[in-house]
C-alpha cells in the first residue's frame, strides 16, 4: 500500500506549463544554485561524457565540455524547451547505468518520493558516478512562516511546503545507497517591498504551494499576512526574507573508490602522536 502523496502531481505539472514564459524573470534563486553546482563540479578532476539535468527547467544548467546532456521535467513546455522529455523525479524513463553525471537544481523539494527519487538516480548512474542536487531546504522562508502564523494563529492552513534540513539529506543519500555523501547549506536573503513581490517570485520560480491538502487563502487571512510582512520590515521599509539552499555531492559506489579505516586498524596511538602532558 503506497502512502498518501505530499505534492500535487497534476497541479505541479500545470504549473509549470503556466509559468514557462515568466520564469526568466523570477529565476535567480535557481540561478545561485547553478553556480553553487557548477563550483562543486569544477573541484571534481576528471571528464564527464552522459549527463542528466533533473528538473530542468528552461535547460539553463550548460553541458560540460564534450558532454552529452540528457534534460527531463515535470512540465511538458519547460521539457519542449529545454530539448528533453517530460516526466517525474520519482519516476524516471532511464535505464539502469545511462549516466556518469547527474544535476538537480530546484525540484527535488517538490517530489513525492524523494527517497525513491534519490534510489532511482543513484540507479541511474554508473560505477563511481557523481550526483549533485541542490533545493530549498529547512530554515527558508521565516518572514513568510512568521507572518502566516501571526494572520492564521493556532489552526494554520497547509500552505508551506515541508522543508529537509541538511542533516536529514545527508542521511537520505545514505539511505539510498550513495558512497561518500556531502550535504551542506547556504543562506540567500532577499529583500522585498511588499509581500506581493514574494507572492510573484515564489509562484513564477516554481515554488508555490503544491500540497495535495492546500486551500485557498481568504482575502482576510491574505490582508492580515501582507501585514504582518510588512510588520518585519527595516527602516527602508522592505522585509529580509530567507532562501536556505542545500547542496547534496555523492558518488555510486566503485571498488576503486577510498574507503574508511577500519575501526581499530591504527598503527600508532593519539597519545603517542601528541606527546604524553608533562607533570
Amino acid at each position: 500500500m503506497r502512502p498518501p502523496e505530499i505534492f500535487d502531481r497534476n497541479a505541479r505539472r500545470m504549473r509549470r506549463d503556466r509559468i514557462a514564459d515568466r520564469y526568466p524573470a523570477h529565476d535567480f534563486l535557481r540561478a545561485a544554485m547553478i553556480d553553487g553546482l557548477l563550483d562543486r563540479l569544477a573541484s571534481v578532476k576528471r571528464s564527464f561524457h552522459d549527463v542528466l539535468d533533473l528538473g530542468s527547467f528552461d535547460g539553463a544548467f550548460p553541458a560540460p565540455p564534450g558532454a552529452r546532456i540528457v534534460r527531463l521535467d515535470a512540465g511538458n513546455r519547460f521539457a519542449a524547451q529545454s530539448g528533453g522529455v517530460q516526466g517525474d523525479e520519482d519516476r524516471l524513463p532511464f535505464a539502469d547505468a545511462s549516466f556518469d553525471l547527474i544535476v538537480s537544481a530546484g525540484v527535488l523539494d517538490t517530489v513525492n518520493d524523494l527517497p525513491g527519487a534519490l534510489a532511482l538516480i543513484r540507479r541511474a548512474l554508473r560505477p563511481d558516478g557523481l550526483f549533485l542536487g541542490a533545493f530549498v531546504g529547512a530554515g527558508s522562508l521565516p518572514a513568510l512562516r512568521t507572518a502566516l502564523r501571526e494572520a492564521e494563529g493556532d489552526r494554520p492552513a497547509p500552505r508551506l511546503h515541508p522543508q529537509i534540513d541538511v542533516r536529514a539529506a545527508g542521511d537520505l543519500l545514505l539511505r539510498a545507497g550513495f558512497a561518500l555523501p556531502v550535504a551542506d547549506i547556504e543562506t540567500l536573503d532577499v529583500r522585498y517591498r511588499d509581500i506581493g513581490r514574494l507572492f510573484d517570485d515564489l509562484r513564477y520560480m516554481g515554488a508555490g504551494n503544491l500540497l495535495a491538502e492546500r486551500r485557498a487563502m481568504p482575502r482576510e487571512v491574505l490582508m492580515r499576512t501582507a501585514a504582518a510582512f510588512a510588520r518585519q520590515a527595516d527602516a527602508d521599509g522592505r522585509t529580509t526574507e530567507r532562501f536556505a539552499i542545500v547542496y547534496l555531492t555523492a558518488w555510486t559506489p566503485s571498488p576503486d573508490q577510498p574507503l574508511p579505516a577500519r575501526r581499530g586498524s591504527a598503527t600508532a596511538s593519539l597519545a603517542a602522536a601528541i606527546g604524553k602532558p608533562k607533570v
